[in-house]
């Protein structure tokens, strides 16, 4: 096919990746004139039909291919700038537009009407280059430089409705909580740089790259390399204690959401340390599977109370992501990737569902004038009489999601788990914790899952209307949702349901992992996760759809995971609130030391100066300034005696005789 039209994979990942930004910069020209999305939709259709035929099918188990240009040149260093294709590079490149392309189809009708759609296509456009873009960057200042207008696009997504305070607060959040991340990652490669004096991917990690033939650094540097790019995944993959910023980034639109949270800025942490995987040694995976495990369990936890279905998706992505970091962090990259993969298209379908459900409560909202929230779970239930096809498609997600047998997540969450298992047991002891907490975060993945698919779709509506008027979504909504559904399935990953090495993924990357096999795992796990799931799912019958709910509202244990363990408040108040209070007495000391000082010594110089100015002024002045008049004064009087008239002279001679006759008399 390549041969046909004389696409090589090369220029086809660059046509990939430039279609979208030309859709972005003719979008910016056009600016209002254009908001059908007509030329955002046909730039993804072409990027995704290129990176199918011309890279991912060329590139897929063939060798490497990559291709570097001249960039820069820095004294004797220089900088190429490139494109690397291998199976990890065109597997992003091509979940990126196989996700996104459904989702613009479904912005079509979601977003219609919007006020700023025009500004909406830009940015989607925008996004989509930039990590189409970092997917196939072969060198990690490049990656970098994608990386952040990853970040930019993100935060013009989430504050999209910028009139809306909770909107601009959610998109400041993100921005300044993911460049604690970048921070991290420049270190990595600052890092990386003064020990191998390159950034290239292939001449790092190649078969014959300098990580394999140089001398690295010592144990706690290379440590130090390892966490400072971990650190940049923690932010933009959303791992503790940097998670917080992911469920208010809710407020930018549903579409927006799903892109995010299925294939693209999130996922883009965890491309990143399978990218530079090789750099991480024993200590550096050990923190990054403990991290990734606290993750997963709090973010479960905290999904159990939320209310609005957005935000208990949200924390389902935290908790997934925490999954995939764990398997990097015991080795097994290849069954994070899998879990990406699979992730992608189950938990975008969930957020498209989520917007057609919401996208009717709002009209419904709209048109009955009420007072509620469109999208709190409690104003819900029922759904399933009128929205029947949403609701047989977010089940499907649900159960992959939930790790059922049949599904894509069962494949992907077993890889994770049972590899988890088995790297606990060769280490031993206290590692056992990660597998253990990963197990019981699933069966409560299917917990509150159910819960959102009981309380939404099941029982009687919750408000109560003489009319109800709620529709199926429209086609050009239900298409997208139809093919996701599709995905969800275990099918389009292996052909074998029960299996997951028989997925082409994992074959791709075929990994060689530094643990035993234990075959029991294979059974004794899947069975222990779906009893334990349909367990976990009666319960969720009884309390949401039975009405035998035990607990009571203001049960503090619900409050605790509807506040998201009050770490937002903790990070109010120990870092805003000490930030601000900081601020307050640099201002204070700036005002009343520093100022006060410069103003003291300004009002005493003024002091001095306004003395040595009456000095000058009464005193020197005055002293010359009375000679100079008594002399004038003198000599006018002596003018006057000399001026050659006649009168004057008698008249003074008659003074001076006059007074000369009464000083005798006096005398």
């Amino acid at each position: 096919m390549g041969d046909l039209l004389n696409i090589s994979p090369v220029l086809g990942s660059i046509l990939v990746v430039l279609l979208p930004f030309v859709a972005f910069l003719i979008q910016a020209i056009l600016g209002k004139r254009d908001q059908s999305g007509n030329i955002s939709l046909v730039a993804i259709i072409l990027s995704t039909l290129l990176s199918l035929m011309f890279v991912f099918s060329e590139v897929w188990n063939s060798e490497p291919i990559a291709a570097n240009y001249a960039w820069f040149t820095i004294g004797k260093n220089s900088f190429q700038i490139g494109v690397l294709l291998n199976n990890l590079s065109v597997l992003m490149q091509l979940i990126v537009c196989v996700i996104a392309l459904p989702v613009h189809i479904y912005s079509r009708a979601y977003m219609k009407g919007d006020p700023g759609i025009h500004r909406y296509w830009m940015y989607l456009s925008l996004f989509c280059f930039a990590m189409l873009g970092l997917s196939i960057s072969n060198n990690l200042f490049m990656m970098y430089i994608f990386w952040e207008l990853v970040g930019f696009a993100s935060y013009l997504l989430i504050g999209f409705w910028f009139t809306k305070e909770s909107a601009v607060q959610a998109n400041k959040k993100a921005f300044i909580i993911n460049r604690i991340g970048d921070l991290g990652f420049l270190l990595g490669i600052a890092s990386v740089y003064s020990i191998y004096g390159s950034l290239n991917l292939v001449e790092l990690f190649g078969k014959e790259g300098l990580f394999y033939e140089t001398a690295q650094g010592s144990e706690g540097w290379m440590t130090f390399t390892g966490i400072c790019f971990f650190v940049g995944a923690m932010a933009k993959s959303a791992q503790f204690p940097l998670h917080v910023w992911l469920p208010d980034a809710m407020e930018g639109p549903t579409a927006v959401s799903s892109l995010i949270h299925a294939a693209t800025m999130v996922a883009a942490g965890v491309f990143l340390i399978c990218t530079v995987f090789p750099l991480f040694n024993e200590t550096a995976l050990l923190f990054i599977a403990i991290i990734g495990s606290i993750t997963a369990f709090i973010a479960a936890i905290f999904a159990l109370g939320q209310r609005d279905i957005k935000r208990i998706l949200a924390f389902s992505t935290i908790s997934q992501l925490g999954f995939m970091v764990v398997a990097v962090g015991v080795g097994a990259w290849d069954a994070a990737m899998f879990h990406l993969a699979t992730h992608a298209f189950f938990k975008c379908l969930l957020f498209l569902s989520a917007g057609a459900v919401i996208h009717e409560m709002a009209h419904l909202k709209e048109k009955n004038n009420l007072d509620i929230d469109p999208q709190d779970i409690n104003n819900m239930g029922g759904l399933r009489k009128w929205m029947p096809k949403t609701f047989i498609l977010m089940s499907i997600a649900s159960l992959a999601l939930a790790g059922f047998p049949l599904t894509s997540g069962f494949l992907s969450k077993d890889a994770i788990l049972i590899s988890t298992y088995e790297w606990a047991i060769h280490h031993g002891a206290l590692y056992l914790l990660i597998p253990i907490s990963l197990t019981l975060v699933s069966i409560l993945t299917a917990f509150y899952i159910g819960r959102l698919i009981f309380k939404v779709f099941f029982g009687e509506f919750r408000i109560k209307l003489e009319h109800t008027h709620i529709h199926e979504a429209s086609n050009s909504m239900l298409g997208p949702m139809i093919f996701l559904g599709i995905c969800s399935l275990f099918v389009v990953f292996s052909w074998n349901p029960l299996a997951y090495h028989h997925s082409f993924i994992l074959g791709g990357f075929n990994v060689q992992y530094p643990f035993t096999e234990i075959h029991s795992l294979h059974l004794i796990l899947p069975i222990v996760l779906t009893l334990g799931s349909a367990i976990s799912w009666a319960i969720g019958w009884n309390w949401y759809v039975k009405n035998k709910y035990p607990l009571q509202a203001g049960n503090p244990w619900i409050a605790f995971s509807l506040n998201q363990g009050y770490l937002n408040e903790v990070y109010q108040k120990l870092f805003v609130n000490s930030t601000l209070r900081l601020s307050n007495g640099l201002y204070w000391f700036d005002k009343y030391i520093v100022d006060g000082l410069v103003n003291s010594l300004a009002t005493v110089t003024r002091g001095l100066a306004n003395f040595s100015a009456w000095l000058d002024k009464y005193l020197v002045d005055g002293l010359v300034n009375s000679i100079g008049g008594t002399t004038y004064y003198i000599g006018h009087l002596l003018r006057w005696v000399q001026n050659g008239r006649l009168q004057n002279y008698l008249g003074f001679a008659f003074t001076v005789l006059l007074i000369g006759i009464i000083y005798l008399i006096i005398k």
